[in-house]
Formats: C-alpha cells, sequence, structure tokens
C-alpha cells in the first residue's frame, strides 16, 4: 500500500520533465490521439507511452481506448488536486495550529 507521501510524489513528478510538460501543453488545446501526439512531439511511440504511464498514474490525464487507439485529456479532477496538494504543501500553518502544537 502507498503512503500518501508516495501518492504526492506521483502528481510532483509529473510535473518533472520537459518533455511532460510539453505533453501537457498540448492537450491543454484538447483531447488527443497518441498517433497525433507522437507526430507533434520528438518521441517515439514507446518513449510517448512511458510518459503518458506517469501522467496517468498522476490523475492530471484521463485516457480513454477508441478501436487501437488511446486518447488522453487533461483531466479537471486531477488538475484541480494538483493545484490544492501544492497550496496545502506551501501554505504555512495557521497561527491557532501553531499554539496548539507548542502548547502557547
Amino acid at each position: 500500500m502507498a503512503t500518501i507521501y508516495e501518492e504526492h510524489a506521483k502528481v510532483f513528478k509529473a510535473f518533472c520533465d520537459e518533455k511532460r510538460l510539453r505533453i501537457l501543453e498540448l492537450l491543454r488545446g484538447g483531447e488527443k490521439c497518441a498517433c497525433v501526439l507522437v507526430g507533434q512531439l520528438d518521441l517515439g511511440q514507446s518513449g510517448l507511452s512511458y510518459h503518458m504511464k506517469i501522467l496517468v498514474e498522476s490523475g492530471i490525464v484521463e485516457s480513454r481506448q477508441e478501436g487501437k487507439w488511446t486518447h488522453y485529456k487533461i483531466s479537471e479532477n486531477g488538475s484541480a488536486y494538483a493545484g490544492i496538494l501544492l497550496k496545502e504543501l506551501t501554505t504555512p500553518s495557521t497561527v491557532l495550529e501553531e499554539k496548539i502544537c507548542c502548547n502557547k
């Protein structure tokens, strides 16, 4: 069973590669077939599959099969979760939490 930190790391791993950032940029324009993404990126099919697996496992991208092709799009829920997670992890604790923690 994955820890919460491992789950959080999956989200941030999705953003830690220039090729995945380029894929996300392309998907901002709407759903794309893997065949279209391969044509727009300097990647082969296996390279695209590797990066898409990471993006899909993070929850930021959704996939669906249509015949032999896989189509990808940005997940609204995954995108919202990533934003909330970043905010939570980078927002200092409130004064009340500090008082409770430190018995002030």
